[in-house]
């Protein structure tokens, strides 16, 4: 398999992780932290840093998008 490869598998991985169980990766539980979550945080800094390569740079957006809908809400406010 090609880095572009599986780069999609992982992403694929993480969207169905959030929309089956409507919520983002843990990083307390150590199986979604390994799995999901340092996969998330890594490519959060490339897209920070404008290093992550152009073709991924809309899917990864997408795939926040996906998870702000589902982040965690106050229930005081």
């Amino acid at each position: 398999m090609t880095q572009d490869e599986l780069w999609l598998k992982k992403y694929h991985e993480v969207k169905s992780f959030i929309e089956t169980n409507h919520r983002n990766p843990s990083r307390h539980n150590p199986e979604e932290r390994f799995k999901y979550c340092n996969w998330l945080k890594h490519n959060k800094k490339l897209l920070n840093a404008g290093e992550m390569k152009e073709d991924r740079v809309e899917l990864f957006k997408q795939l926040l998008e996906v998870g702000e809908k589902y982040r965690r809400k106050n229930q005081y406010e």
